[in-house]
């Protein structure tokens, strides 16, 4: 599932902007199909515009029924009549979404038969104290089995010590979850951790549930500003 809005807040329309010679919802959509992973792949909008950009070349769109605060309430009422398993979002703005990342996740639920797990997402590791000061970098901290313990805008964690050998890691925004897991979440109550740092990872842990995290050094383009967009023609070229 490919959540997918148009009226971005840092970047209205960037999910239409042209990337090689297609739109970036387009790439985004062929990528997740190139996998070969998924046994089907849906973009799922509230947007006239995106959903005849996806359908009009051939591609699959589910219309929002209701309006939605983010992609896991999206998503949640897409698939909660579809028999299915496991469900991985990729965020519409990931044009270069590869396989070997979305494989290691799918790989995660193969190797929890107990169902500990109620959803898994991707890190890769942050080196440059710029990318681990902005704000618009979620980062992630985990425990020595990669659980997640916390998200953050800010740096964690805070370099006291700069020299004691932390690792940062940067949160991917893609996620694979468990139906039942993505089905309840918009009963969960928004608590005060997600309304203050706006990442709706944080929902999860403060209702208890385990998020695994799995680390991917593909660090691809999230295009979050029209210097990301930038950016990925560059790359595309």
């Amino acid at each position: 599932m490919i959540p997918a809005r148009y009226a971005a807040s840092r970047f209205p329309g960037k999910l239409m902007q042209n990337l090689g010679g297609k739109t970036v919802i387009t790439r985004t959509y062929e990528a997740t199909v190139e996998t070969g992973l998924f046994a089907d792949v849906f973009v799922v909008t509230d947007s006239d515009i995106i959903y005849n950009e996806i359908t009009q070349n051939g591609g699959k769109a589910l219309m929002s029924k209701k309006v939605h605060e983010c992609g896991s309430d999206r998503i949640a009422e897409a698939v909660e009549d579809i028999e299915v398993d496991i469900v991985v979002n990729v965020q519409g703005d990931e044009p270069f979404t590869e396989k070997e990342s979305l494989a290691k996740l799918l790989e995660v639920f193969r190797q929890d038969p107990e169902k500990e797990i109620a959803l898994a997402s991707l890190m890769t590791p942050l080196t440059d104290w710029d990318d681990i000061n902005n704000p618009n970098n979620v980062k992630v901290i985990v425990d020595n089995r990669n659980f997640a313990l916390y998200f953050s805008r800010a740096p964690i964690p805070y370099p006291r010590d700069p020299n004691a050998g932390a690792t940062y890691y940067k949160h991917k925004g893609i996620y694979a979850f468990r139906k039942e897991a993505l089905v309840n979440f918009p009963t969960m109550k928004m608590m005060p951790l997600e309304a203050t740092e706006k990442i709706e990872a944080i929902r999860y842990l403060e209702h208890g549930k385990k998020i695994k995290m799995v680390e991917t050094a593909v660090t691809g383009i999230e295009i979050d500003t029209p210097e990301d967009l930038e950016k990925a023609i560059k790359i595309w070229k």
